[in-house]
């Protein structure tokens, strides 16, 4: 599947402009994730040629060292500066955990794991070369399947923000092939 998820993105070339964008900050632990990824792969699957991102782009990267939020701030100002027509959200994971109610995280990964579902917890990067890198500590089996699975903590204490965003993205309009098995 990540070969499979990796075709589709570098068949986009917007995306591997915004990949490329975040490569040159050299973030560390840093990644595209979330509808960046999800909706590439939805739109794909629904037969839907590659189209812009809806909404922000969502940058994660870890650095414990680096927590203030004018740091994220700061860095979307830079990939402004790089793609004007992108709105980018740049969010440290390593302060996260705070917003969340969790314990730290240790990394990018790590912090996937408290999205609120499977098919979101996805990042890509760019290596040298412009080899597509997937961190999807959840794997891929969701995201292909058109599954909308919550993550551990959404299925029950924090299910309603599960629901709501569901009906406030309206998936299930958008992409009609989806499933909500749960």
């Amino acid at each position: 599947m990540e070969a499979r998820l990796t075709r589709i993105l570098a068949a986009d070339p917007l995306r591997m402009t915004a990949l490329r964008a975040v490569r040159r900050l050299r973030l560390p632990d840093g990644w595209i994730a979330a509808g960046f990824v999800r909706d590439a792969v939805w739109d794909h699957l629904h037969g839907a040629a590659p189209r812009p991102p809806l909404g922000d782009v969502d940058v994660v990267w870890f650095d414990p060292a680096q927590c203030m939020p004018a740091q994220d701030v700061g860095i979307e100002r830079l990939l402004a500066q790089i793609m004007p027509d992108v709105t980018w959200s740049v969010k440290n994971q390593a302060r996260m955990h705070s917003r969340n109610g969790d314990a730290p995280y240790a990394s990018v990964a790590e912090a996937m794991t408290f999205w609120p579902e499977t098919a979101t917890a996805v990042a890509v990067r760019l290596k040298d070369g412009d080899a597509i890198e997937v961190n999807a500590p959840l794997g891929l089996k969701d995201l292909f399947g058109l599954r909308l699975m919550p993550t551990h903590a959404f299925q029950t204490q924090k299910r309603s923000v599960f629901e709501e965003r569901i009906t406030s993205k309206r998936w299930l309009h958008r992409y009609p092939l989806l499933t909500l098995p749960v």
